[in-house]
């Protein structure tokens, strides 16, 4: 029996190792097994102020910008995120600073030593060890990122004063369903009776709107109960009674960025009887974000653009971005993406504006689309062949480069471990 002087594992590699092989499904939904765990570990939990941010597109973006805000205000916070791009620490954060190895091993310990046998999964022990951490050391705030559906996601133990619900697409159909109606009912399922609600989408499934009814939830929602006035250099907030004047852009591109600061600030007004947060702490937490692997630039001949777009919804704003500021260049692509996505959506929105494809093999990664898959995908959709048969991303990456006028562009996405490889390589 493992004892606390006697860890199970020294490192964090190795806690990660053996946590990836611990449960027999990668993804087990559903609350039973963790809930019990953390009953355990923490008896009588009281949470402190708990946002709990679920969606399709966009939480991460909601995530940084709440955080950004409550820093700037001086508030005491947690974040809790899902994937990382280069460190496994980036998932646990305290006041925006990843927690170290050490802190992370001790949490994974404690939960190792109640866990009793229960096979918890490797996301399951990432919410653990966040919750965890965020109660020893007494956070005001804590910003829960869903990592999968909501319903039955592991965030979901901890009952959310506000539940921030982004954009809705379709996305993990094996597990959400193949419809924004079967989708929406599980992103609902993070709305707590009685409780706020803000919806950062302007065409919610009714699903959604039905539920939160159901539990006479006090929802908001873009485009109806608050919105947003593009002006220029920033924007206004709207609602019917109050008003923010000439508020910076956030500092992430992308057109969405406003509906999500939109939705952001909605969210933290409806704590306003708990939570006090000027305008000013908006305007510095909007300016100060940074947000790794989106639309992000690194600059080159030919320059190449990160962006972690990995299903059709996001891929169209992309499309949109390129558009709006590489007007009249060549793009070239490098690509791959997970098994469980919609590579046809994916690629048919991508191909509006792409003139090369290179595919990027990642041979380590099990959850990859085959070569095979994807490339039957593009004769489905009758779109020119990609460069193919690499044996790696480098060399894919290398071969579309010399496709690739020197005033081109070059689209790296599709997946957070292609874009993770590639920083790991190439930094920031």
């Amino acid at each position: 029996m493992t004892t606390r002087s006697e860890p199970r594992y020294k490192t964090l590699d190795a806690w990660l190792a053996w946590q990836q092989t611990l449960h027999p499904r990668k993804i087990d939904l559903g609350l039973e097994r963790v809930r019990r765990v953390f009953t355990s570990l923490h008896p009588g939990y009281q949470p402190p102020l708990t946002i709990t941010v679920g969606g399709t597109n966009g939480k991460g973006s909601c995530i940084a910008m709440l955080e950004a805000i409550l820093r700037a205000e001086g508030i005491h916070c947690g974040s809790y995120t899902s994937p990382h791009i280069l460190r496994y620490n980036e998932r646990i954060r305290i006041a925006g600073q990843p927690l170290p190895d050490e802190a992370i091993c001790d949490a994974f310990q404690r939960i190792d030593l109640v866990r009793a046998g229960s096979t918890l999964s490797f996301f399951e022990f990432g919410t653990l060890a966040a919750l965890d951490l965020f109660s020893q050391a007494r956070v005001d705030v804590q910003l829960l990122e869903v990592g999968l559906g909501g319903r039955l996601d592991s965030v979901n133990i901890v009952d959310a004063d506000v539940a921030l619900i982004t954009s809705i697409d379709i996305d993990h159909k094996g597990w959400l369903g193949e419809t924004r109606e079967a989708i929406g009912v599980e992103k609902a399922g993070i709305l707590r009776r009685g409780r706020s609600a803000v919806i950062g989408d302007r065409n919610p499934p009714s699903s959604l709107i039905k539920h939160a009814g159901k539990l006479e939830t006090l929802l908001l929602r873009l485009g109806e109960d608050f919105d947003v006035r593009r002006r220029a250099g920033g924007f206004d907030w709207v609602s019917s009674s109050r008003y923010f004047e000439a508020l910076p852009l956030p500092a992430l591109q992308g057109r969405q960025q406003m509906d999500n600061a939109a939705t952001v600030i909605a969210a933290l007004l409806q704590l306003k009887d708990k939570l006090s947060v000027t305008e000013t702490s908006i305007r510095q937490g909007l300016e100060s974000i940074c947000l790794a692997g989106r639309y992000h630039s690194m600059p080159g001949r030919p320059e190449i653009l990160l962006d972690v777009a990995h299903n059709p919804q996001a891929v169209g704003l992309l499309v949109d971005f390129i558009r709006a500021n590489y007007p009249g260049r060549q793009v070239s692509a490098l690509f791959t993406v997970m098994a469980d996505k919609d590579v046809e959506g994916m690629l048919e929105k991508m191909g509006t504006v792409v003139d090369v494809w290179a595919l990027a093999p990642l041979p380590d990664n099990p959850r990859c689309a085959s070569e095979q898959r994807i490339l039957q995908a593009f004769d489905k959709l009758g779109m020119t062949p990609p460069l193919a048969g690499f044996s790696d991303w480098r060399s894919a990456l290398a071969a579309l480069k010399n496709h690739t006028a020197e005033e081109g562009l070059v689209i790296i996405f599709g997946s957070f471990f292609l874009i993770a490889e590639f920083l790991a390589e190439h930094g920031s």
